[in-house]
């Protein structure tokens, strides 16, 4: 009884981030789930940032670039917010120190297919949700937010990073071989991990794993986003700092229609 009491007294809304007290109160829900909940902070590699410790927050350079995609629930006092993302556009991105996966990924391949097609790219990043709130309504609103942003920014392509929780590349050999055989980018929209933490996407053959059983054990977020249409990059990255193993993920925003936001009914 007390569970659906509390699903009756929900009221949630999705809107952007209009000041900065919007953007500590996202800052403070992924310091939960990142370093609380995903061990984030407990590696030695640097990344791109994890910097949020003694503050409580996750805190790092882009926060001041993006705009936040905030849900919140105004049934609980104070509106708290309950799910967020953060969204980068190639103009805000190139006009100041490029997209947040460039430190992971060679982007030159999208970012060059982009400007060829004559359409702006959408970063997508730091997606966390309160794990209360991590059922269909939630997502929806998020996606829906999404959606709205796409069309009123004509974007072309959304792309991000997406985790596997751990940096042990062998707990994932299944999922991550499954990704490299059925759901590869086209070379022309292919990202590529970089540096001295990427490793191989697919370790394992075709026939050396059950893909059914692999694609169950996708971490919720990536099954999403290929029901959608998603493909995936080059490699993968072993993000120390955020305790993951990260995928390059590409979405076509042709592909997104209102229709499948209903469809994201699940969150990492």
């Amino acid at each position: 009884m007390t569970q659906a009491l509390e699903l009756v007294e929900r009221r949630l809304a999705v809107r952007l981030a209009v000041g900065e007290a919007d953007v500590v109160a996202a800052q403070r829900l992924r310091y939960d789930i990142f370093f609380r909940d995903m061990g984030a902070g407990q590696g030695t590699g640097q990344g791109a940032g994890a910097a949020g410790g003694a503050a409580g927050r996750d805190i790092d350079p882009y926060d001041m670039l993006c705009d936040h995609l905030l849900v919140e629930d105004h049934a609980r006092p104070g509106s708290p917010v309950v799910g967020t993302y953060r969204l980068l556009r190639q103009s805000v991105a190139e006009a100041h120190a490029g997209f947040y996966s460039a430190h992971e990924f060679d982007l030159s391949a999208v970012i060059a297919h982009g400007r060829r097609e004559g359409v702006e790219l959408l970063e997508l990043g730091r997606s966390c949700v309160d794990p209360a709130y991590r059922d269909a309504g939630t997502i929806q609103l998020l996606w829906r937010g999404i959606a709205d942003y796409l069309q009123r920014h004509r974007i072309g392509h959304m792309f991000g990073c997406a985790s596997f929780p751990g940096i042990d590349p062998a707990e994932h050999a299944e999922g991550l071989s499954l990704l490299a055989h059925n759901h590869i980018a086209l070379p022309e929209l292919r990202a590529r991990a970089i540096g001295e933490h990427a490793i191989p996407l697919g370790t394992l053959p075709l026939g050396g794993y059950d893909p059914r059983i692999a694609s169950r054990r996708l971490p919720p977020l990536i099954k999403a986003y290929l029901r959608v249409g998603a493909e995936v990059g080059e490699g993968a990255y072993i993000d120390h700092a955020f305790n993951s193993i990260d995928v390059f993920v590409l979405m076509p925003v042709a592909r997104i229609a209102v229709r499948y936001a209903q469809r994201f009914e699940v969150a990492a």
